[in-house]
């Protein structure tokens, strides 16, 4: 399916290329390649719009994230360190990151083991929800 969606997406490559080459040709605001302008750029329009309608309906539709897979990789992401930024400091922080990399733990392990912030406090540093909305 993905090979379609390329070949789709090298043929408007192709059509962007004679637009760009026919938008040359112009002289004083009349460009006798006006039509193959026109008729390249709707043609590329159509074959994203149908590309990417069939590559829903075939690939993407019905596709639901695993939540346990995604907080798990989350919680091993070393970039949770920029939440504790403003309570232990950047370098302090970064540090952490490259502790926690070498002993292939997290962030969050580690704080804890150093008990450098409580268990609650770190909780609430770290709630990705809170971290994702600004908060």
């Amino acid at each position: 399916m993905s090979e379609a969606l390329l070949q789709a997406a090298a043929e408007v490559i192709g059509n962007d290329t004679a637009i760009t080459i026919a938008g040359q040709y112009g002289n004083f605001e009349l460009n006798v390649m006006m039509p193959l302008i026109a008729y390249n750029l709707l043609e590329s329009v159509r074959l994203l719009a149908n590309a990417v309608n069939v590559f829903t309906d075939r690939c993407v539709a019905g596709i639901e994230a695993d939540r346990r897979v995604c907080e798990s990789q989350i919680e091993k992401s070393l970039m949770l360190c920029t939440a504790l930024v403003p309570r232990l400091g950047y370098d302090k922080s970064a540090e952490l990151a490259k502790e926690a990399y070498k002993a292939g733990k997290t962030i969050r392990q580690i704080v804890l083991e150093k008990k450098l912030i409580p268990e609650k406090e770190l909780a609430r540093l770290l709630n990705v929800e809170n971290l994702s909305a600004g908060e």
